[in-house]
């Protein structure tokens, strides 16, 4: 599995284009800008009248050899928010997936699968962090709302 570590919140023109966003016009002039898979449109999930709280939880686990507890809890926290951040990004913007299958004499002899996930992340907030046994565990959420993303 390859997750892109350059993750986004893609605020960007293609969000507006993809359905996500919807600008602040009268319903007449807003045409259909994303297609759900019936062919029928899609009501945008933000729109400049609301706000939306996204919150996650990402884990990290510290590594087994480190010079010190503190080198432990600090790089286990990192890989945390680094997954933090990740889950931000699938929930925003989906995850790709690509799959392949092997077959020979009717038989599935291999398949794998690929996922990856590109974002620009900003403005995610730490509201919580634990760290029991070795495993890190931290709480982020990110408020959208259309006027944040056109800043």
């Amino acid at each position: 599995m390859r997750i892109s570590a350059l993750l986004a919140l893609l605020f960007t023109i293609p969000a507006l284009h993809a359905g996500f966003l919807s600008p602040d016009e009268p319903e007449s002039k807003v045409k259909c800008v994303y297609s759900g898979t019936d062919g029928h449109c899609v009501e945008p999930i933000l729109k400049s009248q609301n706000e939306i709280v996204i919150t996650v939880v990402g884990q990290g686990v510290a590594p087994s050899v480190t010079a010190s507890p503190a080198q432990a809890y600090a790089l286990a926290k990192r890989a945390a928010m680094v997954d933090g951040y990740r889950l931000i990004a699938e929930k925003v913007k989906g995850v790709e997936v690509e799959g392949q299958d092997t077959i020979k004499n009717m038989m599935l002899m291999q398949s794998t699968t690929r996922t990856s996930v590109e974002a620009l992340v900003r403005g995610a907030n730490i509201t919580n962090t634990t760290f029991k046994e070795g495993l890190c565990e931290v709480e982020m959420e990110i408020s959208l709302s259309y006027s944040r993303v056109l800043r």
